[in-house]
């Protein structure tokens, strides 16, 4: 149990390896020997024992990283320590797939282990591309991996795609959407690329190996949110769009990912893992951005716990409703009252006025979202509503 008595329900845990680094890639991830991902193992299961007795996993998330490059016999170790710790059967278990580390004998055991949706990082499917962004996979590995994930009785599968990547043209984005209309996944994630800081990418930019060009973004943008809408994807979220069953109408798509909406309803969670955050209680910590270094103090018997920050329950009510506008459906007031203790027309009155004035939100009769041209600028929005 948490501090408060209440079980969490959301679980997160970060798998640090890749077989290579991808060029716009700032997460926390690294190469590793069979040995060091060995020890990483067995680390995030001393973890998984220290949090277990207030875990109540409704939705789980394997992210990295590559979670799909750990082998079968790791899988199955991972498998053997959550079931004996009673964590098996949540509702959601996602795990991320590079399209090149999938096999039949993997999709069978997390089928048995009850996983029960998976994100295949397709990002594109022009050759060039894949290459400019530094991807291990073919377009073939793609369409090979999807099927075999189909056949092994995943009805819930995740497109994670990337758009404005330099040399993408329209047309070639138009050429990729298609493409992956036709696989008919139940989920599509769409990203812009972002320049960060320490990437490759970031340091090709600055070096003027190319341009970036907003408007070609905004069109693709465009594109995408047509190209969804004929493909049979709701949008409802900035960059996620999901399937709905036949004749539904709720607020969000029957196949949005459940983990990812607690984040935006700014719901608690355990982050597990080197470099995973987590939110209990109102404090947010984060673990080490170092491997060994986070094998070294679970070997220990204690979390690799780096840094605590509690948040003033106003900052913390300012940062769930910039997160929360991230989702079409934006905030009822009464919801965001009863998450927060705040009224959104009190405390953010300005901010509302602000951007509905520059054609960016709306005031409903009983709530606030953002407005198409308002969620293509969503990380701007959210910033006016910190504190």
């Amino acid at each position: 149990m948490n501090e408060s008595g209440h079980c969490v329900r959301h679980l997160y845990v970060h798998v640090p390896f890749c077989a290579r680094k991808c060029e716009y890639c700032a997460f926390y991830s690294a190469a590793g020997t069979g040995e060091e991902v060995n020890r990483y193992v067995a680390a995030l299961q001393r973890e998984l024992e220290l949090v277990a007795g207030r875990l109540r996993p409704e939705t789980i998330f394997f992210g990295g990283g590559t979670p799909s490059l750990l082998t079968l016999k790791q899988w199955e170790q991972m498998g053997r320590c959550l079931e004996r710790l009673h964590l098996l059967g949540a509702a959601e278990w996602t795990i991320e797939c590079n399209p090149a580390t999938v096999s039949p004998d993997k999709a069978r055991l997390w089928r048995d282990l009850g996983v029960n949706r998976l994100s295949l990082g397709v990002q594109s499917l022009d050759e060039d591309l894949l290459d400019r962004l530094g991807r291990v996979h073919s377009r073939q590995m793609v369409f090979k991996s999807y099927d075999l994930l189909r056949r092994a009785g995943f009805d819930n599968l995740n497109v994670d795609l990337m758009f404005a990547i330099p040399g993408q043209t329209l047309d070639v984005w138009r050429d990729t959407l298609r493409e992956v209309a036709a696989l008919g996944s139940e989920h599509l994630s769409c990203y812009e690329v972002t320049y960060e800081e320490d990437t490759p990418l970031y340091a090709q930019m600055r070096a003027g190996a190319f341009a970036v060009d907003e408007e070609l973004a905004d069109a693709m943008y465009q594109e995408l949110c047509e190209a969804a809408a004929r493909g049979g994807w709701r949008q409802y979220e900035v960059s996620n769009f999901a399937r709905d069953l036949p004749g539904a109408c709720g607020r969000l798509p029957h196949y949005a990912c459940r983990h990812n909406v607690n984040y935006w309803r700014g719901g608690a969670f355990l982050g597990l893992g080197p470099s995973a955050a987590e939110f209990v209680d109102g404090v947010r910590t984060k673990n080490w951005s170092n491997t060994t270094l986070y094998c070294e103090q679970l070997e220990k018997g204690r979390r690799a716990i780096e840094s605590r920050d509690v948040l003033s329950p106003l900052q913390r009510a300012g940062e769930i409703a910039g997160f929360g506008l991230r989702m079409n459906v934006g905030w009822e007031f009464a919801e965001f009252q009863a998450a927060t203790g705040f009224d959104l027309r009190q405390e953010w009155a300005e901010d509302m006025a602000f951007l509905v004035q520059c054609g960016h939100g709306l005031v409903e009769a009983g709530g606030f979202r953002l407005t198409p041209l308002g969620l293509r600028f969503a990380d701007a929005a959210a910033e006016r509503f910190l504190r």
